[in-house]
C-alpha cells in the first residue's frame, strides 16, 4: 500500500479495514510511516491536545464541582437548615458511591457500544440535572435520592474519559494528557471554594447560600453537556480537525503503539481511594479547624487545591518525560501521607496555623497524582480494546469505592482533630506507596528476566501488535 493511499483513507475508506490490508501487506508499514513523519506526528499531537483537552476538563471541573459542592454546602449550614441529626451527613456521602460502583462498568461498556461522544454528554446532562434539583430538596430522604442518582451519573464519566483519550494517545503520551485534564478537579476544588465564598455573601434572598450553589453548578453542567454533544470527534478517522493525512497517521501511531489495561495496579486502587476521597470531601473541614469562618473557610481553600493542580502536572510531565510510572506513583502517595501525620502532630492548632495550613498544601500535592498515573499505567500494557474499556471501567469505582470509608471515619464526634480518621487515611497512603514501588521493582525485573532470555534490550519501545498476546508472549514489555 503507497504512501498516497494512506493518506486518503480517513474520508474514503474504512480505517480499520485498510489498516489491517496494509498490515498483511507490508509489515513495517507503520512503522516506517511514524518514522517519516515525525513533524507531522507533532502537529498531530498539538491540534489533539487544543481540540480534546479543553473540553474534556472543562467537562470534568463541573464533574467535580457536582460531587464536591456538598462539602461546600456543609460549611454554610444545609445540615441545620435540613434537619440533619447524628451521621446523616456522612451517610449523604457515602450512598453517592454505591451506584458509582455498581453503574461505572455497565456505563463504561454502554459508551463503548454506541460512541463515547455520545453517553459521555448524557451522563454529564444527568449530573448537572441533579445538581439542580438538590437545590429543592426540603428534608434528608430527598436529598439522599438525589445523591444516589448523582452517583450513578458520574460514575461512568471517568472511565470513559480514559478509555477515550487511549484512543487517540500513544502510551508515552498518556500521562501528561490525562494530568491536564484531571487538574480540573484541582481547579474545581479551588473555584469551588471561590465561587462559594461570592454566593454566601448573597444577602436578602429567599434562598440560602447553598441552594444557589447548587443551581448555579448545575445549571452551567447541563449548559457545558449540551455543547459538548457537538464539539467532541468521535474518533481520528473522523476528527475533521485534521487533514486527510493527518487522520490517516493518526490512526496508524495508534495501532503502533496504543494504551492497554495491567492487572496488578487495580490493586492499588484501594489504596489510592482513601487519601483521595478524604481530601476531596472533607478538606473544607479540615482548613475550618484553624478557626475560620464559613466565608473564609472556603476562600483558604483555593490555594492548597491549585498547588495539588501543580504538583499534579509536574508528576505527570516527569513521568512521561522519563517513560516511568512507579516511581511517581509512590511520590504522590508519601507527599499527603506526609501532610496528614504533620497535621496529626499538631494538638494546639490556635498555635500553630501556619503549620497546619501547610500540611494541607501537602496532603493535596499528592492526592491527585497517583490517580493520574495508575490510571496510565494500568492502560499502557495490553492493546484490546475491550479488555481497556472494561478494566478501567472496574479499576476507577474501585478507587471510588473508598469514599465510602473516607465519608464514614470523617466523623462528628472525633472533630476538630479527627484522630482515627487521619491514622486511616495515613496507613492507606502508606501501603500504596509501598504497593506501587514494589509491583514497579518486580515489573523492571521481569523485563530485564526477559531480555536476557531473549538476548535483546527494548528499552520499553514495544509496538502494539507485540503486546497482543499480553505477558505469555516473549517479547511482551511491562511499561514501568
Amino acid at each position: 500500500m503507497s504512501k498516497q493511499q494512506l493518506s486518503t483513507f480517513g474520508n474514503e475508506t474504512d480505517a480499520t479495514t485498510l489498516l489491517e490490508q496494509s498490515m498483511l501487506a507490508d509489515e513495517d508499514l507503520v512503522a516506517e510511516v511514524v518514522d517519516i513523519d515525525s513533524e507531522l506526528e507533532s502537529s498531530i499531537c498539538r491540534k489533539l491536545d487544543w481540540r480534546l483537552l479543553p473540553a474534556l476538563s472543562m467537562m470534568y471541573l463541573f464533574n467535580s464541582l457536582d460531587k464536591s459542592n456538598l462539602g461546600n454546602a456543609k460549611t454554610d449550614g444545609i445540615d441545620i437548615d435540613l434537619g440533619f441529626t447524628g451521621n446523616q451527613y456522612n451517610l449523604l456521602l457515602s450512598v453517592f458511591y454505591i451506584p458509582y460502583v455498581l453503574f461505572a462498568l455497565p456505563l463504561t461498556l454502554v459508551g463503548k457500544q454506541y460512541g463515547v461522544t455520545r453517553v459521555l454528554p448524557a451522563l454529564m446532562f444527568g449530573f448537572g440535572l441533579m445538581s439542580v434539583i438538590s437545590s429543592a430538596c426540603q428534608n434528608w430522604a430527598s436529598l439522599m435520592a438525589v445523591r444516589w442518582f448523582l452517583g450513578m451519573f458520574e460514575s461512568g464519566f471517568f472511565p470513559l474519559v480514559i478509555y477515550y483519550l487511549t484512543t487517540f494517545y500513544r502510551r508515552g503520551e498518556l500521562a501528561r494528557r490525562l494530568a491536564v485534564f484531571y487538574a480540573a478537579s484541582n481547579v474545581a476544588s479551588a473555584f469551588s471554594g471561590l465561587l462559594a465564598f461570592g454566593v454566601f455573601q448573597i444577602q436578602n434572598s429567599r434562598l440560602e447560600g447553598w441552594r444557589w450553589l447548587f443551581i448555579i453548578e448545575g445549571i452551567c453542567t447541563v449548559l457545558a453537556a449540551i455543547g459538548a454533544a457537538f464539539f467532541l470527534p468521535r474518533d481520528v478517522s473522523s476528527a475533521r480537525f485534521l487533514t486527510s493525512e493527518e487522520r490517516s497517521l493518526a490512526f496508524i501511531r495508534i495501532q503502533r503503539d496504543s494504551s492497554a489495561v495491567v492487572n496488578e495496579p487495580l490493586k492499588i486502587q484501594v489504596c489510592l481511594g482513601v487519601p483521595l476521597q478524604s481530601v476531596t470531601l472533607f478538606l473544607p473541614q479540615i482548613v475550618e479547624r484553624l478557626g475560620y469562618s464559613t466565608i473564609k473557610t472556603n476562600l483558604y481553600t483555593v490555594a492548597p487545591n491549585a498547588t495539588g493542580a501543580l504538583a499534579l502536572l509536574i508528576l505527570a510531565f516527569a513521568s512521561d518525560r522519563y517513560r516511568l510510572r512507579f516511581p511517581f506513583i509512590a511520590i504522590g502517595f508519601a507527599l499527603p501521607v506526609i501532610g496528614f501525620i504533620t497535621y496529626l502532630s499538631i494538638t494546639d492548632v490556635a498555635a500553630h496555623v501556619n503549620e497546619a495550613y501547610f500540611a494541607c498544601f501537602l496532603m493535596t500535592a499528592g492526592t491527585a497524582a497517583p490517580s493520574v498515573l495508575l490510571s496510565t499505567w494500568f492502560s499502557n500494557n495490553i492493546p484490546s480494546e475491550g479488555q481497556r474499556a472494561a478494566l478501567v471501567g472496574v479499576g476507577v469505582p474501585l478507587a471510588n469505592l473508598m469514599g465510602l470509608v473516607s465519608s464514614n471515619i470523617f466523623r462528628d464526634q472525633d472533630k476538630p482533630q479527627y484522630v482515627l480518621a487521619l491514622i486511616v487515611t495515613t496507613g492507606f497512603g502508606t501501603v500504596g506507596a509501598i504497593v506501587s514501588a514494589l509491583i514497579g521493582m518486580w515489573m523492571r525485573f521481569d523485563n530485564s528476566r526477559r531480555e536476557n532470555k531473549q538476548n535483546t534490550w527494548v528499552r520499553g519501545q514495544v509496538a502494539t501488535m507485540a503486546l497482543g498476546e499480553g505477558p505469555v508472549h516473549p517479547g511482551f514489555r511491562w511499561f514501568l
